[in-house]
C-alpha cells in the first residue's frame, strides 16, 4: 500500500501542539499486543492448535455473515452514489477538492499496489487452474484456467474496494463535514452520542487497532514468504525457511525504524512512488516480451465472466459443498480486507476532502478494481499461457502450487530474468517497509485520538509490533497462521464497520435538502430563496 502520511510526516510540529495520547487506548492495546507476542513466542505450538480450533468455529459458524456483509458493503455504496446522497461533498458544500482530479486517480492508483498483488499476482490464478475452485471443473484444464481468472477478479476487484469506499466514505464525513475527529470511534456519533469519546468509543479504537495490526502483519508475513522464495531463486537456498523468513522480517522491520527515527520521511515518500512507478514497468515489461495476444484476451473473457457471474459468486456460503475451499480463499479475502479498511479508508478520506460521495464511489471502486484486474491479466495470465500452452510446469510443494516461488519462476521464462527477479525481490522489500511505515501511522493516530502526525515514538512502537506480530504468526503457523489470525480479529471487526454504516446513514438522512442536490440545482434554488419574487 501507498503512503498515508503528508510530506511532514510523523512527529511534524512540537508535541505542544498535538493530541496527548490516550493512555486508555494506547495502553491497553500495547499491553494486548505484547501479550500476543509473548504468548507466541513462548507457546508457539499451543497457539497454533487454539487458533486453528477457533478458525473451524468461526469459519462454519459465522462463513455466511462474512458472505452477506461483503456483498452488502457493494450494495450499499452503489445506493450511496446513485441516490440523492451522492451529491453531498465530504466537507462543506462550499469546499473544493485539495487535489486534481488525475492527481487524486493517479494516488489510488498507487493505493492499489502492494505486497498482495505482488504474493497473489501469479500465485492465486496458478493455483486455481490447478486446483480448481470448489472442484467446479478438471484440474488443469482450459475451463479450470477460466475459473481461476474469475475468481481472482472477484476476489480482488469491487468487492474489496466497496469496503474501503464505504468506510473511507464514512472516516470523511464524519472528520471533514462534521468535525468528530479523524477516529473509528468519531464515526460513531449518531449512535453512541458523548459516549463515542468515552468506553463504547475507545474500545472501538481499540479494536480498530488490533483489525490494522493483524491485517498489516499479514501482509507483511507474505512478503517475507516470497522474499524467501526470491532468494532461493536467485541463490539456491532458503525457500520454506521459517527462520530465514523471520531474519527478513527482523532485517525489514529495523529499516523502518530506522528511516522512522531518522526523519527521512521524504524519501519514505519518494521511495514509495518510485516503487509504485517500478512494479508498473514490470507489469508493462511483461505484457510486452509475455503473451501479449493470450493476455488480452485473458483481460476480456475474464472481464465479461466476472461480471456475469458476480451475484452467484457474492452470495456462495458453500453449504452444499466447497465450504473448505470458501474459508480458505473467499472468507479470508473478505476478512484481509476489512482489517485494512482503517487503514485504507483513512488514506483516501484524507485525499478526498471536497469531493462528492458519488465521485468518491464511482472512482474509489473503479480505478483500483482495474488496476487490480489489468495487474493479474498480465502476470497470471502469463502464467497460465505458460502452462496450457507451452508445457511449462510451476513450482510445486506438497502437490500444491508453490506460492513463493511462483512469481519468480514465472519471471525466469522470460528475457532478462536475473534482473527482473532481483528487481520483483527488491520491490517486496520495499513494500514491506513503506506498508509498515503506513500501517504504523494510522494506529499511532489511532492511539492519539486522532492525531494527524502522531508521536514517532507511537509510530516505532507499532512498526515494531507488526513486525513482531507477523514473526511470531509466521514461527507458530506460516501462511496458515497469517490467515486465520487474521480472520478471527475480522470477525468482531465486521460488526464495528456494519455499525458505522449504519451511523452514517442516520446522519446522511438528517442532512438538508440542499445539501442533497447537484451543484448546479443548489444555486437554482439559493437564487429563487434570495429573489423569490423573480
Amino acid at each position: 500500500m501507498t503512503e498515508i502520511k503528508d510530506p511532514a510526516g510523523a512527529g511534524a510540529g512540537t508535541d505542544d501542539h498535538k493530541m496527548p495520547v490516550d493512555k486508555v487506548v494506547f495502553g491497553v492495546a500495547a499491553a494486548l499486543a505484547v501479550l500476543f507476542v509473548a504468548a507466541g513466542a513462548i507457546w508457539p505450538q499451543d497457539m497454533s492448535e487454539s487458533t486453528t480450533e477457533a478458525l473451524t468455529w468461526t469459519t462454519k459458524s459465522f462463513g455466511w455473515l462474512f458472505v452477506l456483509v461483503s456483498a452488502g458493503f457493494l450494495l450499499f455504496a452503489i445506493y450511496l452514489a446513485a441516490t440523492r446522497y451522492g451529491h453531498i461533498k465530504l466537507g462543506p458544500d462550499d469546499s473544493e477538492p485539495e487535489f486534481s482530479t488525475f492527481s487524486w486517480v493517479s494516488m489510488m492508483f498507487a493505493t492499489g499496489m502492494g505486497i498482495g498483488l505482488m504474493f497473489y499476482g501469479v500465485a492465486e490464478p496458478l493455483t486455481h487452474l490447478n486446483a480448481a475452485p470448489m472442484s467446479m471443473a478438471e484440474n488443469g484444464s482450459n475451463a479450470a484456467a477460466e475459473l481461476s481468472m474469475q475468481y481472482t477478479f472477484f476476489h480482488w476487484g469491487f468487492h474489496p474496494w466497496a469496503m474501503y469506499a464505504v468506510i473511507g466514505l464514512s472516516i470523511g464525513y464524519f472528520a471533514y463535514r462534521k468535525g468528530h475527529g479523524n477516529t473509528i470511534s468519531g464515526t460513531f456519533r449518531p449512535l453512541l452520542g458523548e459516549r463515542a469519546t468515552q468506553g463504547p468509543g475507545k474500545t472501538i479504537d481499540i479494536v480498530a487497532i488490533f483489525a490494522t495490526l493483524f491485517g498489516s502483519a499479514t501482509s507483511l508475513g507474505l512478503g517475507a514468504l516470497q522474499i524467501t522464495g526470491g532468494l532461493d531463486n536467485i541463490f539456491g537456498s532458503g525457500a520454506g525457511s521459517k527462520g530465514l523468513a523471520v531474519a527478513v522480517i527482523v532485517v525489514l522491520t529495523l529499516c523502518f525504524v530506522l528511516s522512522a527515527v531518522s526523519g527521512v520521511e521524504r524519501g519514505i515518500k519518494y521511495l514509495s512512488n518510485t516503487n509504485a512507478v517500478a512494479a508498473a514497468l514490470l507489469a508493462l515489461f511483461v505484457f510486452v516480451v509475455g503473451p501479449t495476444v493470450f493476455i488480452l484476451g485473458t483481460f476480456t473473457n475474464s472481464m465479461g465472466d466476472y461480471l456475469t457471474q458476480l451475484p452467484g459468486m457474492a452470495f456462495t456460503t458453500g453449504v452444499f459443498g466447497g465450504a473448505d475451499w470458501l474459508s480458505g480463499w473467499t472468507i479470508f479475502y473478505w476478512a484481509w480486507w476489512m482489517s485494512w479498511t482503517p487503514f485504507v479508508g483513512m488514506f483516501i478520506a484524507r485525499i478526498s476532502k471536497g469531493r462528492t460521495i458519488r465521485q468518491f464511489v464511482v472512482y474509489v471502486i473503479g480505478v483500483p478494481s482495474l488496476v487490480s484486474f489489468a495487474w493479474f491479466s498480465i502476470l497470471g495470465g502469463s502464467a497460465l499461457d505458460l502452462q496450457l500452452n507451452q508445457g511449462w510446469k510451476p513450482p510445486m510443494v506438497d502437490g500444491a502450487v508453490d506460492l513463493e516461488a511462483s512469481l519468480f519462476e514465472t519471471l525466469r521464462e522470460f528475457p532478462l530474468a536475473g534482473f527482473t527477479v532481483a528487481l520483483a525481490v527488491l520491490l517486496i522489500a520495499i513494500f514491506f517497509i513503506t506498508g509498515a511505515d503506513s500501517a504504523s501511522i494510522v494506529m499511532g493516530m489511532l492511539s492519539q485520538g486522532g492525531e494527524e502526525h502522531p508521536r514517532r515514538g507511537l509510530v516505532v512502537f507499532w512498526g515494531v509490533a507488526t513486525g513482531a506480530v507477523a514473526a511470531v504468526l509466521l514461527w507458530a503457523g506460516g501462511l496458515g497462521g497469517l490467515q486465520t489470525l487474521v480472520i478471527l480479529v475480522a470477525g468482531p471487526f465486521m460488526l464495528i464497520l456494519v455499525g458505522m454504516c449504519v451511523s452514517l446513514m442516520m446522519a446522511l438522512r438528517k442532512e438538508t435538502f440542499d445539501a442533497t442536490l447537484s451543484p448546479r440545482l443548489r444555486r437554482a434554488v439559493q437564487h429563487a430563496d434570495k429573489f423569490p419574487d423573480q
